[in-house]
């Protein structure tokens, strides 16, 4: 979990599986999931049809490969999250986590948003669903008040909106990123202080 957004990057960039992965996201934004080819991708990475084959042989094996590598931090963060006691700070350090999950994982996310109907087919919906079912029984506290298992909750889908909604708005990404986080932490702090008070 140590490696920075930018050391994320560059590793990337050096990676041709991870190059092919990068390249075929740009394309399906730009012109469809279902109207690009593999030779296409092929083309744009100037490389034969045959490298691109040795590592993956369909459209659908390049994003599940995608789903797989960048919903792992995800993965890793619940797994790490279970092993830690219910407070204040891990559930804000959780917070900060999957916003960072989420940031390297935005093209994927549009990608799943635009294309809903090979999401249900590649199945990738529902695993990531069980992801965000796993999150969510780490933030909550299952004794909490159901007001504050709410907040908890909103918290998560203030960072989703936050790659969604928020493009719109007016703004440095950065400092939307910061903004967005932040009420996330509220809502998460409000969460523990009013369980606590109820408690």
């Amino acid at each position: 979990m140590g490696v920075t957004m930018d050391g994320t990057k560059q590793q990337r960039r050096g990676n041709t599986r991870q190059r092919i992965q990068d390249v075929a996201l740009e394309l399906f934004a730009e012109q469809g999931y279902e109207k690009t080819s593999l030779r296409e991708i092929a083309e744009r990475l100037d490389v034969t049809k045959a490298a691109l084959y040795y590592h993956f042989k369909t459209k659908e094996e390049i994003i599940v490969s995608l789903f797989e590598d960048l919903t792992k931090p995800i993965e890793d963060l619940i797994e790490w999250g279970r092993e830690q006691p219910h407070t204040l700070e891990t559930k804000q350090e959780i917070i900060r986590r999957y916003s960072q999950a989420l940031g390297g994982a935005e093209p994927l996310f549009r990608f799943m948003q635009e294309n809903q109907a090979t999401v249900r087919e590649l199945r990738i919906g529902e695993a990531f669903k069980d992801r965000m079912r796993g999150l969510r029984d780490i933030i909550i506290d299952p004794e909490a008040p159901l007001v504050e298992q709410v907040r908890c909750i909103s918290a998560m889908f203030t960072l989703h909106a936050g790659m969604f909604v928020m493009q719109d708005l007016e703004g440095d990404s950065e400092k939307k990123r910061e903004a967005v986080l932040e009420v996330a932490l509220d809502l998460v702090t409000q969460a523990h202080e009013g369980a606590r008070k109820r408690g």
